[in-house]
Order: structure tokens, then C-alpha cells, then sequence
């Protein structure tokens, strides 16, 4: 099949590898413009998905509009039977929606209707969810909002980060866009409309959401640390450093939440709500590298008992 892909970041590649390893044409490529970096903001660095596609020499077009007419008169000239969009990070103008064929298909990394939105497996880790996986669906003008033609599911491990469910979700991804595809193209793919009523948000991420409240549960707040990273990551007072908090293990505990239970090799160990603690593993604290509890106690001696 002539498939136009759209993506930006790395997330994206095995979507777009998977779809040329199937022999697919992938007759052109759409990604974010490049983007400045260094400590001058003087060189330019192509997104992932850029530089993937000109190793496979597939014209690339990095608009700054979807709306002036010029990107739907790139997209007309290429002639697509079928786009699919995957980790692009712009909204598609109805113009474009309608162009293929086959119509616009995106690939959204939770089991839609839950987790509608721009951060769908953070907030999936966020609220404790045991389970989550991929939906690709037929694109329309509300976001997330398209008929749904695939799911498949994984479960999600208890001590897993956010980064660690992203690279397994990305292969997950390009599986079911392939199989997908192929359904699409015998006409044989199924198309379910979404439940409005089961709908929940996945909006984007912000450090309102990194401080830790010691009168939650250990499980809560262990879920929030492996949730929001990379970033913004959470945060917490430890002695009075702030630092920000990458590795914890929920476990019992009893005292007032917030207070400072055990402090050795084995990290710190924070009493938290209804009879829990957390223990803290590997954290960061302002201006300095991220360091397991023992290099931080080195130079931040604490005392049993303390309220943080």
C-alpha cells in the first residue's frame, strides 16, 4: 500500500520501520521542523523520524502550517492511499483528514476511550493502572476521539517507569499498525465508535504535578515517581534539599506521614498514610547529579524520627 507517515519523535520509529519491513511505500514522510539546540540555540537537529526516513530515501516535509494549503498540496501530489499518523504532535485540518482514500489512521498508545490526550502513558502509571496498551483508530476532528479499528493490551509491571512502558509500548505500536494495515487494505478492518461515556483525559504533563504528599499512600506516591519521568519527575524536601525523586519502593511502615523512619544502605524509608512507607532509592538533589541514598547521606547527614 502508498502510506504517507506522520511522526516526530523516537517513539515513532518502529511504527515506521515496521511499515517498510512489510513492503509497504512509504511514498513521503511529515515531522516537526527541526529544531534548535546547544547552549546558543545555533544548530538545528532533526527530529528521529527525519533522519530514519532520508536513510531510507523518503522525501521529508517539515511544514510549519497544515492549514495554509500548502501541506494538502504536497500530500495531493503524493497521491497516498492511506495516512497514518503516529507521534506527529500536530492536529490535522479536516482537508487533510479527507485527502486518502483509505482516510487518516493514528496510532494512541492507551485502550481508548481512556486516556484521550498527550501524555496517555504517564497517566496510566499515575493512577495505578494495572493494565494499558495501543489503539489505532480512524482520525476525526475531536482529538482521540475516531472510530476504533484495533487494540491490543499489555500489562503494566509494578516497578515499571514510564520511559520502560514507552519502548515497549513503540514495539507494540508497529506490530499492530502492520496487521492493521493489512485489514485496511482487504477491506476486511473492523470500526467500533468510541464509548463517550468511558472517556477519561491524559493531558499534558507539568511540575504542578511533581510534589510528593506524604499523606497519601506509599503506593500512590510510588506510582507518581515512576509516572512522571523523565520529566518533570517528582519532587520532595529531603532534609531540606530539594531534590527530585527517581527510584522507590513502596513498602509498611507506621509513624506520621512525612516522618523519616530509617536512613541507611537501604535508602530512605518515609512513613506515609494508612500504616505505609516509602522507601526512596535513587534521587537528585538541586544542582547535582542523580545518586543513590548512600552518596546523597554522605554529605546530608539526616536523623531518625525527623519530619521532611
Amino acid at each position: 500500500m502508498k502510506i504517507l507517515f506522520m511522526g516526530t519523535p523516537e517513539f515513532a520509529l518502529p511504527s515506521l520501520e515496521a511499515l517498510i519491513a512489510a513492503g509497504h511505500t512509504v511514498c513521503g514522510v511529515f515531522s516537526q521542523p527541526d529544531k534548535p539546540v546547544g547552549r546558543h540555540q545555533n544548530k538545528l537537529q532533526a527530529p528521529p523520524v527525519k533522519e530514519c526516513a532520508l536513510s531510507y530515501n523518503i522525501p521529508v516535509f517539515q511544514p510549519v502550517k497544515l492549514r495554509d494549503g500548502t501541506a494538502l498540496k504536497q500530500i495531493k501530489t503524493l497521491a497516498p492511499e492511506l495516512i497514518v499518523v503516529a507521534a506527529y504532535g500536530r492536529i490535522l485540518p479536516q482537508d487533510i483528514l479527507d485527502c486518502p482514500p483509505l482516510g487518516c489512521v493514528n496510532v494512541h498508545s492507551s485502550l481508548l476511550p481512556k486516556y484521550r490526550g498527550a501524555a496517555p502513558i504517564n497517566w496510566a502509571i499515575l493512577n495505578g493502572e494495572r493494565e494499558t496498551g495501543v489503539t489505532i483508530m480512524h482520525m476525526a476532528a475531536a482529538l482521540d476521539a475516531g472510530d476504533i479499528i484495533s487494540q491490543a493490551s499489555i500489562p503494566i509491571a509494578p516497578t515499571e517507569t514510564a520511559p520502560e512502558l514507552t519502548a515497549r509500548l513503540a514495539q507494540l505500536r508497529g506490530k499492530l499498525l502492520v496487521e492493521t494495515v493489512a485489514e485496511l487494505e482487504r477491506g476486511t478492518a473492523s470500526r467500533t465508535p468510541q464509548d463517550e461515556s468511558a472517556v477519561t483525559l491524559a493531558p499534558i504533563l507539568g511540575k504542578e504535578l511533581s510534589p510528593l504528599d506524604w499523606t497519601k499512600d506509599a503506593k500512590s506516591l510510588h506510582d507518581q515517581v515512576r509516572g512522571l519521568l523523565p520529566w518533570p519527575a517528582a519532587t520532595a524536601q529531603i532534609g531540606g534539599t530539594h531534590c527530585k525523586i527517581y527510584s522507590t519502593s513502596p513498602e509498611e511502615g507506621n509513624g506520621t506521614p512525612g516522618t523519616l523512619l530509617d536512613a541507611g544502605k537501604t535508602g530512605l524509608l518515609i512513613a506515609c498514610a494508612n500504616g505505609s512507607a516509602l522507601r526512596i532509592l535513587e534521587l537528585q538533589p538541586d544542582g547535582k547529579k542523580r545518586m543513590p541514598v548512600t552518596a546523597f547521606l554522605a554529605g546530608h547527614p539526616l536523623t531518625i524520627g525527623e519530619a521532611l
